[in-house]
């Protein structure tokens, strides 16, 4: 399940454990019981949102290959609770993939073609630095340092179910960077996709955000 983020980036899943019912298994066990029907298994994971009691969400997790710009990359890490790995710098030559604003939401059209060629010369000059910095013999780590935010980089996310809302909460929401919204509602589709009970709950008792109450998924 892929879905493509900006002019090249994307979300990934790769892997996941559990589903809605890990979280009623999860949730029915302190009273040494096993889900029980389909209607009451999602009225108790309705409840366990409405009155906060999340750690049953913990059971489903979810690993993620993401594609994204350096500077959303470094907002996704300051959510702590998960697990990652990303393209080392050091050891791999990055490609010169940069991500191009979309102009038309930041600038007057009258401006759009400026600011275009404002960042491609930069992104251009940027990257010749660095080829010519490896030609001559610097380290990959010491070169790297003249390229721009701008960078696509990968990096895999494993994060857990109550993280991962968290993480929506926070992201998918309009006072979050544009850029960082479109990928935390790729996360939401795929999330919806996996565990549509705890979606439709979490957006409707725990979700403190705005956006994924106005775009369908």
């Amino acid at each position: 399940m892929i879905i493509e983020v900006l002019d090249r980036g994307f979300v990934k899943l790769v892997d996941n454990m559990g589903n809605d019912i890990s979280v009623v298994r999860a949730a029915r066990i302190s009273h040494g019981k096993e889900p029980i029907d389909e209607q009451r298994d999602k009225k108790l994971l309705e409840h366990l949102l409405k009155s906060g009691h999340e750690s049953p969400f913990e059971h489903i997790v979810f690993t993620f290959h993401i594609k994204c710009p350096i500077f959303v990359a470094r907002q996704w890490m300051r959510h702590r609770i998960a697990s990652y790995n990303e393209l080392s710098g050091r050891y791999t030559e990055l490609t010169d993939e940069f991500y191009l604003p979309d102009f038309e939401k930041r600038t007057d059209k009258k401006q759009d073609e400026k600011a275009r060629k404002i960042f491609e010369q930069a992104y251009e000059a940027s990257y010749q630095c660095y080829k010519q910095l490896l030609e001559i013999g610097f380290q990959r780590e010491i070169a790297r340092l003249v390229l721009p935010l701008a960078t696509y980089t990968q990096f895999i996310w494993t994060v857990n179910g109550r993280s991962l809302m968290n993480f929506l909460s926070l992201r998918a929401d309009s006072h979050a960077q544009w850029e960082m919204q479109q990928f935390a509602i790729a996360v939401a589709r795929i999330f919806k996709e996996l565990c549509p009970w705890t979606y439709e709950a979490f957006v409707k008792y725990r979700y403190t955000g705005d956006l994924l109450k106005e775009v369908n998924l």
